[in-house]
């Protein structure tokens, strides 16, 4: 039996009675390091724009922009060429999740398998192998959906940067309100990860080269001996 922490322990006492600790398995689609840098790359670019946009401001008409602005400005726009990078590649690559895994809306049998998946999950909450399986099936979907989100917030601040008149008016109104579903995916998205993590899954590992944790399993009640 491995040795195992406080941390692990409350853990192990609030998901079964019956838990043990064990080396992670991997599990799910290994990541190639060009998918790694390019994942990261958008993860930075889109954390410096969220929180960035908190303390910069758009200027007034006649007003010199700020340096903070400009800055928001010229990473955005470098964003969007991060995020075709990341579509182009999505295609090219083999052996990894493929474009009609992320965006599996076309295709009736994958929507079922996505909703049956969702129903699996939910009644594993309740038991005692909680979040012992990462499904790679809505993982996938999900992912493609932050795809969509962040080319949407960085193709609308490209058109108010390079447009003006109404056309950069409305994709002004349109970057922020996608700016507001970035924070609610990104947030989501980074808390079930870190939970995931701290379970003992390697999701974070596969993606982040981190090191492999532990999982949560419950052990089977040994028939007594007669």
């Amino acid at each position: 039996m491995n040795r195992i922490s406080v941390k692990q322990i409350a853990l192990r006492s609030v998901l079964s009675k019956r838990a043990v600790y064990q080396p992670a398995a991997g599990h799910g689609v290994k990541r190639s390091n060009l998918t790694r840098l390019l994942h990261l790359l958008l993860l930075v670019s889109v954390l410096h724009q969220l929180i960035g946009s908190e303390f910069s401001s758009r200027p007034l008409p006649g007003e010199a922009p700020s340096l903070l602005f400009r800055l928001h400005e010229y990473i955005g726009v470098g964003s969007l060429g991060i995020v075709l990078a990341f579509w182009l590649w999505a295609v090219a690559r083999h052996g990894e999740t493929r474009l009609a895994e992320l965006f599996p809306w076309a295709s009736p049998r994958r929507t079922r398998e996505i909703f049956s998946d969702i129903i699996c999950q939910s009644h594993e909450l309740t038991g005692a192998e909680l979040f012992d399986r990462v499904s790679q099936i809505l993982a996938s979907t999900i992912h493609g959906l932050g795809l969509l989100v962040v080319t949407a917030m960085a193709a609308t601040g490209t058109v108010y940067f390079l447009a003006s008149g109404i056309v950069a008016h409305e994709a002004l109104a349109m970057h922020r309100l996608i700016s507001n579903l970035m924070w609610a995916y990104l947030i989501g998205h980074a808390a079930i990860a870190l939970l995931h993590h701290l379970l003992g899954s390697d999701i974070l590992r596969r993606m982040f080269w981190i090191k492999r944790g532990r999982t949560v399993r419950a052990k089977q009640s040994e028939p007594a001996a007669r």
